[in-house]
């Protein structure tokens, strides 16, 4: 789940100029490195089954001005952004990045998408990006007729979203106005600096370039939509399945083994919505579906022995595990019963046993990818070790300190639609138990379990998980005041100007050094009762190729990735698919 990147970290030991100090960062036009594997001659045609991170939820809006952090795993594909991953640096051509990240694009990994160029300038502050000429809407009967896009679109798409009444607070707040100076041109004017602004609106959850008449024709329905990318939406069944056609007037291409490939190769896309685990396995088994992006840890062995010809990835998962305690309620407006209920959960022994392994105990707030960022538990405060230190006996003293001898009980909500809540959720209520405390479990369908929490309307425990999605904003969304996602309601003056501070600040490093105190802080006022992140699984089969595991292109956005992936038919047809 979303919602906000700062300047990325480098290479360890290896000063990164601030953005200011960039005049000019030209976008990529076209990716060009070839893999070293990588020597078959790629194909057209096919079609391309997955099932996204996300199998059981379906779409939840096809409008982006619902600012819904779902919208560019379903439209993504549809609407392009300004910028994009550089999917060159990819860790299988030599590169260094995974692309697993929900939403973290490093600077060095940025590519235009439909920016051409732009460059960051000062006096006053303000980005002036030059669009790609000649990129097409397609024709689209009783919506539009095809056009080149301008840069009047870039215009009237920010300014969609900046009058939406579901705009997620301070999010713009950093931009003074947005003009179109040319036909190709779009500047950005800042009141003041923003170390997000590329993310903001750029490769954002919310920052798809939208044509007005779209809108006009009604852009929730989705019959409607018709944006520059590599492919079209052609058929959408709630609760079963997205289709996808190629746009065969997609301006991109790639350039492999010395050749130039016009983009997609696949000529279509199917998602497949499936909310039984059982099920999604049994169709990846059967080479039914082609590609998994998201397998639960206690799958892998079974799935290895029955179908020992997929291929997979293993990743730490970009979304933390946590039971939200509003601080807005008693009996969680204490901190030593926030304290005492960390301490009430053996989280050793949930990695162990739960997880068989396959967990990291501090993964959350900030990821261990974030290079610069992160702190492992061993070089953390005590504090905040001992949070994650089973101590049952200290927890039942700090309750009886609070005016609790004799525990309470509160209600948790959680999402039905999420297996691995399900199992674990009465797992983490036993050990309450054990301390006197109740935890009364209250399922939820996903639409009524989001906006329990959009709409502070949510019970005192609210059981999520949550992306990380980059450095600074894993930070902000949650625990600054008045956010949206930021169901504990955690609200502090002087925390809140902490996150100002880091958002004016250029200088990568100092940025760095103000995030780890804020996260170090954070954990120890124990808003949540902070859970293991576990890692996840991707498998494909052999046929799936130009692909090794990479599912974001930027805010969870994989349309980029998926136009680069070609279907090895007769491979599959030989291996009796």
């Amino acid at each position: 789940m979303p919602d906000t990147h700062p300047q990325r970290p480098g290479p360890a030991g290896r000063a990164r100029l601030p953005r200011g100090a960039f005049a000019l960062l030209a976008g990529a036009a076209m990716l060009t490195a070839t893999p070293a594997f990588a020597q078959e001659v790629p194909q057209y045609g096919g079609t391309l089954t997955t099932t996204t991170i996300n199998p059981t939820i379906s779409a939840l809006t096809w409008d982006h001005a619902d600012w819904n952090w779902k919208y560019n795993q379903d439209d993504g594909q549809v609407y392009e952004q300004l910028f994009a991953a550089d999917l060159t640096k990819a860790k299988r051509f030599g590169g260094k990045h995974a692309f697993t990240a929900d939403a973290w694009l490093p600077t060095d990994a940025m590519r235009g998408e439909l920016a051409e160029s732009w460059a960051l300038k000062d006096n006053p502050t303000r980005i002036e990006v030059k669009l790609r000429k000649g990129v097409m809407f397609p024709d689209k009967p009783g919506v539009m007729k095809a056009r080149e896009l301008v840069a009047d679109d870039v215009v009237f798409s920010y300014y969609r979203l900046d009058k939406s009444p579901k705009k997620v607070p301070t999010y713009f707040d950093h931009v003074e106005k947005v003009e179109a100076t040319d036909k190709h041109t779009v500047v950005f004017t800042f009141k003041q600096y923003n170390a997000e602004w590329d993310y903001r609106f750029g490769w954002g959850y919310y920052s798809g370039i939208v044509p007005k008449e779209v809108v006009d024709a009604g852009m929730a329905n989705w019959k409607n939509a018709n944006g520059t990318g590599p492919f079209m939406l052609t058929d959408f069944i709630q609760g079963t399945s997205n289709t996808y056609d190629k746009n065969p007037n997609y301006w991109d291409k790639i350039t492999l083994n010395g050749k130039d490939y016009k983009l997609p190769f696949v000529d279509k896309i199917v998602y497949r919505l499936i909310k039984d685990e059982s099920t999604l396995h049994a169709a990846l088994r059967t080479g039914k579906i082609d590609l998994v992006e998201a397998i639960r840890w206690n799958a892998v062995d079974e799935l290895k022995k029955s179908a020992p010809q997929l291929k997979w990835s293993k990743w730490l998962s970009a979304r933390g595990n946590f039971l939200s305690l509003r601080v807005d309620t008693k009996p969680f407006d204490d901190v030593r019963v926030r304290r005492a209920l960390n301490m009430a959960v053996d989280k050793k022994e949930i990695i162990k046993s739960f997880y068989n392994g396959e967990a990291d105990i501090l993964g959350y707030p900030q990821h261990p990818d974030y290079i610069g960022y992160y702190e492992p538990l061993d070089q953390m405060p005590d504090s905040v070790k001992e949070l994650f230190t089973y101590n049952p006996d200290k927890a039942k003293k700090l309750l009886a300190e609070a005016g609790y001898p004799n525990g309470f009980s509160f209600k948790v909500q959680y999402c039905s639609c999420a297996p691995h809540h399900v199992d674990l959720l009465p797992l983490i209520a036993a050990y309450l138990e054990q301390v006197g405390v109740k935890a009364e479990l209250v399922p939820m369908e996903y639409a009524a379990f989001l906006s329990a929490m959009t709409t502070k309307k949510h019970t005192a425990g609210y059981f999520m998980d949550n992306g990380h999605t980059n450095p600074t904003t894993t930070i902000r969304k949650s625990f600054v005041s008045g956010q949206t996602w930021n169901p504990s309601m955690y609200a502090d003056p002087e925390y809140d100007k902490q996150m100002a501070a880091v958002y004016a600040e250029r200088d990568e490093g100092k940025r760095q050094t103000m995030l780890k105190a804020m996260t170090r802080e954070i954990i120890d006022k124990a808003p949540y009762i902070w859970l293991p992140t576990p890692y996840v699984y991707t498998a494909w089969w052999p046929w799936v190729k130009n692909y090794d595991g990479e599912l974001r292109a930027g805010a969870e956005r994989p349309g980029p990735i998926y136009a680069r992936i070609w279907i090895d038919q007769a491979l599959k047809k030989k291996m009796g698919y």
